[in-house]
């Protein structure tokens, strides 16, 4: 009879753990659909993949209705999302304001935020939190994981005032990673493990993290976890916050995106916040129609209607999110090892994904 009653309380066991393993944090399954069904001809997107085997990309998904209507290469496999970063920062600061941890109208004088020399200046101490988000500071200080091409661009310092310039700037988007950190107490690794690939059930991110000296002559390759902070202390005090993902975690990001915030029925990222987020601030090439948001890029029509919300990592990673054909766009190059990706595909690849669309 104790045998009997132990067999039935191992089994009680067991099947406790099972149900209490897989709740609100289980890995997401993409349901997939064939192309026909979401209005893509299947043979096109047969030369997509064609073409992406020849350009040396490396992964791309396409999402309808959040179905999977075309996945190509490895879709697990993480690699450096570079500038995307910034998209991904987008979610936890909306979810920081929504809990009244950050307040946008904040200046960095009341957020107690300074550099090293040559130190902010009263001037710079006034933009606001609302200003770094858009990327019109003002401030122009050197920064962590600043490419050529943006030093080269970089104004004078103190030559425009907050709000009224914009210019691409990673000490505003490195800043802000402080301020979510300095605000929360809480890492942004953790913070998005917990707030955001948690409850969409991503399967490959997991947070862990470490720190790197970009700066140290022993520094070779970029270390394999899924984040790590930059830290180049000659140029500011505020490291980069780099992120590795596979292009599937960053489909069910996109996707989450497209349901305006909203995950099995879960208001995780305010709705009014993804809307301001994508809102047109700064039109920055009038011949493309191309504007930047709150660390979005967007996508115009030519009567200046959103059409699509974007970013990119050096030019060649790109997460999309298409409101109109209720789709999601990730493509990936494995820009870790020697590619040959050249940056003008990304365009191409772009025609022929529309050009899949049937008439």
């Amino acid at each position: 009879m104790k045998w009997h009653l132990n067999i039935s309380c191992f089994f009680a066991l067991l099947i406790f753990i099972i149900i209490t393993g897989c709740g609100n944090h289980s890995s997401q399954q993409l349901s997939r659909a064939a192309p026909g069904e979401k209005g893509f001809s299947s043979e096109k997107l047969d030369t997509l993949a064609a073409f992406l085997k020849k350009s040396d990309a490396s992964s791309m998904l396409l999402l309808v209705d959040g179905a999977v209507i075309f996945e190509w290469g490895n879709t697990r496999k993480k690699h450096l999302i570079h500038s995307m970063r910034k998209c991904l920062l987008n979610s936890l600061i909306g979810i920081a304001v929504s809990d009244g941890k950050i307040d946008t109208s904040q200046t960095l004088r009341e957020l107690d935020i300074q550099d090293i020399g040559p130190r902010l200046s009263e001037y710079e101490l006034n933009a606001r939190v609302a200003d770094l988000l858009k990327s019109r500071s003002g401030v122009y200080h050197n920064a962590a994981a600043v490419s050529q091409g943006m030093l080269k661009e970089m104004p004078v310092r103190d030559s425009y005032p907050p709000g009224k310039h914009y210019y691409y700037n990673n000490w505003d988007f490195n800043t802000l990673g402080a301020i979510l950190e300095q605000q929360t107490g809480k890492s942004i690794y953790e913070l998005f493990y917990t707030q955001i690939a948690q409850p969409l059930g991503m399967r490959d991110y997991k947070g862990k993290y470490t720190t790197i000296n970009g700066e140290s002559k022993e520094f070779v390759a970029m270390p394999k976890t899924d984040g790590f902070y930059q830290f180049e202390k000659s140029k500011s005090k505020y490291p980069a916050y780099h992120f590795r993902m596979s292009s599937r975690d960053l489909a069910l990001y996109g996707q989450l995106y497209l349901n305006n915030g909203k995950w099995n029925g879960r208001q995780i990222i305010p709705k009014t916040w993804i809307e301001a987020s994508t809102r047109p601030y700064s039109v920055y090439n009038k011949k493309c129609h191309l504007a930047y948001g709150m660390l979005w890029r967007i996508r115009l029509t030519e009567d200046n209607k959103l059409r699509a919300f974007f970013h990119t990592g050096v030019g060649i990673h790109m997460l999309a999110v298409y409101p109109e054909e209720k789709m999601v766009l990730v493509h990936r190059v494995d820009t870790e090892n020697e590619y040959h990706y050249n940056g003008n595909n990304i365009y191409r690849m772009l025609d022929l994904v529309f050009d899949a669309k049937l008439k």
